[in-house]
C-alpha cells in the first residue's frame, strides 16, 4: 500500500483526507500529517465541517495522532506531529512514498526539496510551484510525468478548472487569444473583517460581505500544463461571499471561425470524463458542492458573439468546487504518481 503524508492540515489537507476515505479505501494509507495546530483542533476539523458536514467515519483521538477510518474495524492510525521545518520530519522512518505539501509555505523546488532531505521519495505540491516544477492537471497532461519526477505540482483549484477547456478548445478551434474571470468563494487568507492585508490591499476587506477584485495567476499557469497557449491568456478573479463553490468564465478569440454554441458544445461533451463534467441544467453555485470534477462545463452559459468584419467572441464557463473538485484531481495524481513508481 502506498504510504502518504501530508504536510499542512488546512481546507486543502482535512478534504484530501476524507477523499481517500470516502473513495480510495484500501488503496492509499494516510500515515502521518504534519501541522502547527494542536491535535484537539485537528480533530475536531476533520470531524464537523461547515461545507462537507461531519464526517461519515470513524475517528478518533490517540496519545499520538488519531484512528481514521470508514469503519472502526478498517481504522488505521495517523501519526501527528507539529515541525516547522520538514527537515525534522521522520518521512524516511515512516516509509512515505508521497508527501503532500499542503502549507503554501513551501510551494516550490527548493522547499518540496526539503522533504526528500527528510527521507519522502517524492513530493506533490498543491498549489502553482514555479516555472521549474512539472505543472500536472489530470487528465489533461499527466502523461508527461515520468517515474523520475520526484518534484510535482497539481497546480491550483482555478488552473485544474480551466485547463480542460482551454486544451480540448485549443486542439478543436485554436486559440488566438483569451482572458479568463474566476468568481471565487473567499479562501483562508482573505479577511473576515476589515485588516490591513500585506500583499493584496482590497484582499484585506471582509470576505464574506464584499465582492473582491483580485489577481489569478491561473491564466498565466496554464501555459505550463497546455503550453500552445503560454502568453496567450491573461486573467483575473472576483472574490465573492460564498465559503466553497466558483465557476470560471473563459472568453476566447479563436481560429476558427463561423461557431455556434451548439457546435462548442456538441464538441465539448466528447471530452467529458473524470475529471471533466458537463452540465445543461441551469445550475448555481452551491450545486456543486462537493464534486468530484475538476471542472464542468456549463453548456447553457456557452456564447458566441459575431462582431464587425468577421470577429467573433466566444465564452465559455466552468464550475468547480475549489476545495473537493481540486482535491478530487489531487488525488487522481497521487494515484498515478504512486503507479509510476
Amino acid at each position: 500500500m502506498i504510504k502518504i503524508a501530508i504536510n499542512g492540515f488546512g481546507r486543502i489537507g482535512r478534504t484530501t483526507l476524507r477523499r481517500l476515505i470516502d473513495a480510495y479505501p484500501g488503496k492509499l494509507q494516510l500515515v502521518a500529517v504534519n501541522d502547527l495546530t494542536d491535535k484537539a483542533n485537528i480533530v475536531y476539523l476533520l470531524k464537523y465541517d461547515t461545507v462537507y458536514k461531519t464526517f461519515n467515519g470513524f475517528l478518533k483521538e490517540t496519545e499520538k495522532g488519531f484512528l481514521v477510518g470508514r469503519t472502526e474495524k478498517d481504522a488505521q492510525e495517523v501519526i501527528v506531529t507539529a515541525e516547522r521545518d520538514p527537515r525534522n520530519l521522520k518521512w524516511g522512518e515512516l516509509g512515505v512514498d508521497i508527501v503532500i505539501e499542503a502549507t503554501g509555505f513551501f510551494a516550490n523546488k527548493a522547499g518540496a526539496q526539503l522533504h526528500l532531505d527528510a527521507g519522502a521519495k517524492k513530493v506533490i505540491i498543491s498549489a502553482p510551484g514555479g516555472n521549474d516544477v512539472k505543472t500536472i492537471v489530470y487528465n489533461v497532461n499527466h502523461t508527461d510525468l515520468t517515474k523520475d519526477d520526484k518534484i510535482i505540482s497539481a497546480a491550483s483549484c482555478t488552473t485544474n478548472s480551466i485547463a480542460p477547456l482551454v486544451a480540448f478548445m485549443d486542439k478543436e478551434f485554436g486559440i488566438e487569444v483569451g482572458k479568463l474571470t474566476t468568481v471565487h468563494a473567499y479562501t483562508g487568507n482573505q479577511a473576515i473583517v476589515d485588516a490591513p492585508a500585506k500583499k493584496d490591499i482590497r484582499r484585506g476587506r471582509a470576505g464574506a460581505q464584499n465582492i473582491i477584485p483580485s489577481s489569478t495567476g491561473a491564466a498565466k499557469a496554464i501555459g505550463l500544463v497546455v503550453k500552445n497557449v503560454s502568453g496567450f491568456l491573461d486573467g483575473a478573479a472576483l472574490r465573492v461571499p460564498v465559503v466553497a463553490g466558483s465557476v470560471s468564465d473563459l472568453t476566447l478569440v479563436l481560429k476558427t471561425k463561423g461557431l455556434t454554441a451548439e457546435k462548442i458544445n456538441e464538441t465539448m461533451k466528447k471530452y467529458s470524463n473524470e475529471s471533466f463534467g458537463y452540465n445543461e441544467d441551469q445550475i448555481v453555485s452551491s450545486d456543486i458542492l462537493g464534486s468530484t470534477y475538476g471542472a464542468i462545463l456549463d453548456a447553457t452559459l456557452t456564447k458566441v458573439n459575431h462582431g464587425r468584419d468577421g470577429h467573433e467572441l466566444v465564452t465559455v464557463a466552468a464550475w468547480y468546487d475549489n476545495e473537493m473538485s481540486f482535491v478530487s484531481q489531487l488525488v487522481r495524481l497521487i494515484i498515478h504518481v504512486a503507479e509510476l513508481s
